[in-house]
């Protein structure tokens, strides 16, 4: 299903609830939305890891690992 005939589906269902509901409806995508973002931002963090760790664990850097 395409993502305008989704949204169109959503938007008809949502016509049929009270406004508390239809509010909590919308308040259930926003936090899908942010969950999303949160598992990007992860998967973001765990792909640069092996970088940052070449570049912060060396020889050269030692003396600030106890500081």
């Amino acid at each position: 299903m395409s993502n305008a005939l989704l949204a169109r589906k959503i938007y008809e269902a949502a016509q049929t609830l009270p406004d508390s509901q239809a509010q909590e409806t919308l308040d259930f995508i926003h936090f899908l939305s942010a969950r999303k973002e949160i598992a990007e931002h992860r998967d973001l963090q765990q792909a640069q890891q092996p970088v940052m760790d070449g570049i912060w664990n060396n020889d050269a850097d030692e003396a600030w690992n106890h500081v």
